[in-house]
């Protein structure tokens, strides 16, 4: 007769929670912080305090409600519409707006010129490799604000009047800026634009495809003859589905200045070379340091492979090198940003340089500051969310 062992099922019990003891070196770290934000916001509490007690006592108004009173100056540069009537908002807007186009405009070019001298570094050319070196240890080692200065000089003082402009065909360039045709704008280009948009997205997005089935099955579709087709035949369909407008705004020599057309101002020409150069020589430095962090072995496997230089530098290095580069990137994105606010030395009319005008008319020291801080953060914070977005993109992926 076999014999049958019963064993008796105990429950299982449950993890107990984890207290934290107030002696233990967490319940100190939870105190402390809890003191360290108290404190702070104690201390603001009491700044603020204290300054509108003592605006008070020295009869100074505070608030924002000024804003919706008239400006009263004239800005050199508008993209909206804009009279000396019109409110501070209006002003303040037109600041932003000039403080953005210098900052996406530098940005991009900064980023070209930046890897293409980058790259150069690297080339077997001597005289391109040391032209790209010299570019680097120059530009690098001028500061920023000499060179706005010296862009100012050149737009201003050297360049010829605008009787005597330099021309080819329709544009022009003389101490009064560059001026140049643009289209009169219907709803062919309103159409154009939107395909356009499109057409970047859609090659984007067939970029990203084509590098996914790269990697699976190690064939390469074209990429670049691909997205040009997509952008350039988007436009165009979007222009023919508006009317194929044909006029253009031309130029011509008036008798004080150079009249209609489209022009990019000298302060807003200093500004722009300014940041670029500048910026485009730290952007060269991490793209070269970021190439070299890719070992030898990765271009000795690509050559292997048969694959030319330009390949491997496009397929394989790149890539690669791209971890070490995005931060580092980032971090003169928001520098070129924040340097565009030097642009009141040259008479830019910036976010900066309006919020001066305002201070100066009405007093209003802290809220014009204030607004001036606001922007920044909010460009920094939405520059800084952008590429940590396209740097977790670009990160390789481990099979």
């Amino acid at each position: 007769m076999s014999q049958t062992t019963m064993i008796e099922a105990r429950p299982i019990p449950a993890r107990k929670r984890r207290s934290i003891s107030w002696n233990s070196r967490e319940g100190r770290g939870v105190i402390y912080q809890v003191v360290a934000i108290a404190s702070v916001a104690t201390l603001i509490w009491l700044l603020v305090r204290n300054t509108l007690r003592n605006m008070r006592e020295r009869g100074i108004q505070s608030g924002y409600d000024f804003m919706g009173q008239p400006f009263g100056f004239d800005v050199s540069e508008t993209m909206i519409p804009y009279d000396v009537m019109s409110t501070y908002w209006t002003a303040f807007s037109i600041g932003l707006l000039n403080t953005l186009k210098v900052a996406v405009i530098g940005i991009v070019l900064a980023t070209i010129l930046g890897t293409l001298i980058g790259v150069g570094r690297f080339s077997a050319n001597f005289l391109a490799r040391k032209i790209c070196y010299g570019y680097v240890e120059f530009f690098r080692n001028v500061p920023i604000y000499l060179q706005l200065l010296i862009w100012y000089i050149v737009f201003t003082e050297i360049l010829p009047p605008f009787e005597e402009a330099w021309q080819a065909g329709h544009f022009y360039l003389s101490k009064g800026g560059f001026s140049f045709p643009w289209p009169v704008w219907k709803l062919g280009q309103t159409l154009a634009l939107v395909g356009l948009l499109a057409g970047v997205v859609g090659s984007w997005m067939y970029a990203r495809k084509a590098s996914k089935h790269f990697d699976l099955t190690g064939q390469q579709k074209p990429v670049l003859l691909v997205s040009l087709a997509l952008i350039v035949g988007l436009a165009l369909l979007g222009w023919l589905a508006g009317g194929a407008p044909t006029g253009w705004n031309l130029p011509v020599k008036g008798a004080f200045q150079i009249e209609e057309g489209a022009a990019f101002s000298p302060e807003f020409l200093a500004l722009l070379l300014g940041l670029v150069t500048y910026t485009a020589s730290f952007i060269a430095e991490i793209v070269r340091s970021g190439i070299s962090s890719v070992s030898l072995g990765q271009h000795e496997a690509a050559a292997s492979l048969g694959l030319s230089k330009r390949q491997s530098m496009r397929l394989v290095v790149l890539p690669q090198a791209l971890r070490v580069i995005i931060p580092p990137l980032t971090s003169q994105y928001l520098n070129l940003t924040k340097n565009s606010s030097l642009a009141v030395a040259i008479g830019y009319p910036d976010l900066v340089s309006i919020a001066n005008t305002t201070l100066n008319q009405t007093g209003r020291a802290i809220e014009a500051l204030s607004i001036v801080m606001l922007v920044y953060l909010t460009l920094s914070l939405l520059t800084s969310a952008l590429m940590n977005w396209f740097n977790a993109s670009a990160a390789i992926q481990e099979r």
